[in-house]
């Protein structure tokens, strides 16, 4: 039996609303310097909390901080990446979507 093309559409936007819940609901953390520096992401790669441990800002190493920044964030997306990756896998039954995450 064959979906028509609604249906096809229907699945489709139900698939692509459960991605994108599934995104919202992600949340990962990463840190760099050894805890120096901790940021949360969610699955639509939207920083949510960055935290600074005091230290840090003490010792006036600006470029430093904004390194570590940087790593932490980095961090953060790859792991929503590879997080995002695992949980869809399953949902897109192996279809191979490149640049879809």
């Amino acid at each position: 039996m064959e979906l028509n093309p609604r249906d096809l559409l229907a699945q489709a936007q139900r698939a692509s609303q459960e991605i994108q819940e599934k995104m919202r609901a992600t949340v990962v953390e990463a840190s760099s310097g050894g805890g120096t520096v901790t940021v949360k992401m969610n699955g639509q790669k939207q920083l949510l909390n960055v935290k600074i441990e005091p230290e840090a800002v003490k010792s006036g190493d600006v470029e430093m901080l904004q390194d570590l920044i940087t790593a932490a964030v980095n961090e953060a997306a790859r792991k929503v990446d590879s997080t995002m990756q695992s949980a869809l896998g399953g949902m897109l039954g192996g279809m191979n979507l490149p640049g879809l995450l």
